[in-house]
């Protein structure tokens, strides 16, 4: 009997073998946001264990109590509605449901990534004279740049922040659409390239966190991590002043250097860097000769360039970088690189084939611009095919 108890203990603990390796940082954060996350998963949660429980129970009963063998229990083949019952059915989940849209809509408003904070934790309010840390973003290919405007250092894979500071992230990338996550301080904003997304924040308690991209972007996408460290004031003091003190200069050139996809890139410190440079990162137009994205968007609202306008075609190719060089962007076009496409394309099953660029369209008598039946060409500033 002894050893049968024993075994039973074991049977116990064995699942929780299985869960060693798990990362429970999600279920027990360090900044405040990421609480009110964590504090939302669970209400959801037990809401709706309300009536999954109730339902998982009342079906093992009902299997249970009307078994065959069970001579005993009522049958009634007749029985085919009780108003008591359907009320029981139907308002127990209305109510959950009704407590759920509520809770959703208002943590939906309150935990608003583009939200300023009105708290630094649940018992703590920022104070009138607390200015944030504002931090600059960059996903590139595969590695993170971060900015601080305010400090005038940049830093690659590394980032640190005072505890109970409010930090404003602002967040772009440079090519592919990547997804900028550090569990413990606030969920997952999207990073994407010539858009500038926001997040605010706050880490509560020192200490070293994981970063890193939750959106898959590209070979290097696994290794497209870094580290945030929670730092006291005279901490993070000390952190930038060793920036300052290792780091070199972060100019153009040395931008579009850092740019060119590599993979496992090392923690690098930039003393300074150019003012203007994060701008241009997210207007595409770091590269000498590019126009900035805003520029065209001015002309544009300005009603058009006109003829004149031809020449920023070649201003307006993003999608092409380091061609020349001989290294292919993750997500660079076929017309953008030359580089043949990688599938045939698929056969149709009424017999006809799928049309391709360059190949005559027409449909009732119309055609379609640039594909060499004589159409007038597109637009020079939306027209972006070599």
């Amino acid at each position: 009997m002894l050893k049968l108890v024993k075994f039973s203990r074991l049977l116990s603990v064995l699942p929780l073998l299985f869960l060693a390796g798990c990362n429970m940082v999600v279920m027990a954060p360090s900044g405040d946001i990421a609480a009110q996350q964590r504090d939302l998963i669970v209400i959801s949660t037990v809401l709706m264990l309300l009536i999954i429980i109730p339902v998982i129970f009342l079906t093992l009963f009902f299997a249970w109590r009307y078994r065959r063998s069970n001579t005993a229990a009522t049958y009634a083949p007749e029985w085919h509605h009780s108003t008591r019952l359907e009320i029981v059915i139907w308002a127990a989940p209305l109510a959950i449901i009704i407590a759920l849209g509520a809770v959703t809509w208002i943590s939906t408003h309150k935990l608003d990534p583009y939200r300023p904070l009105d708290r630094l934790d649940a018992e703590r309010a920022i104070p009138a004279d607390t200015k944030p840390l504002i931090v600059e973003v960059v996903a590139l290919d595969w590695k993170w740049l971060f900015f601080y405007p305010e400090l005038g250092i940049a830093t690659v894979n590394e980032l640190a922040a005072p505890v109970d500071m409010p930090i404003n992230f602002k967040i772009t990338a440079s090519s592919v659409m990547n997804s900028f996550y550090i569990p413990a301080l606030a969920g997952q904003i999207y990073a994407m390239p010539g858009m500038e997304t926001k997040l605010h924040a706050v880490i509560n308690r020192q200490g070293e966190y994981e970063g890193f991209s939750a959106n898959y972007s590209g070979s290097g996408f696994s290794h497209m991590r870094f580290k945030f460290h929670g730092l006291d004031q005279a901490g993070f003091d000390a952190w930038v002043a060793q920036v300052k003190q290792q780091g070199t200069m972060l100019n153009r050139d040395a931008y579009l250097k850092l740019e060119k996809p590599s993979e496992k890139e090392p923690v690098r410190y930039y003393a300074g860097a150019d003012a203007d440079l994060y701008n241009a990162i997210l207007n595409m137009c770091a590269t000498p000769g590019k126009m900035c994205m805003n520029e065209m968007m001015h002309i544009d609202m300005m009603g058009g360039g006109g003829k004149e306008s031809a020449e920023n075609r070649e201003k307006l190719q993003y999608d092409n970088r380091h061609a020349d060089e001989g290294i292919v962007a993750p997500a660079a076009t076929v017309p953008a690189t030359g580089a043949p496409a990688r599938s045939e394309p698929a056969e149709r099953t009424d017999g006809m084939q799928h049309d391709m660029p360059g190949m005559d369209m027409q449909h009732e008598g119309h055609s379609m611009p640039g594909t060499g039946n004589g159409a007038d060409p597109a637009p020079a500033q939306l027209n972006n095919n070599n």
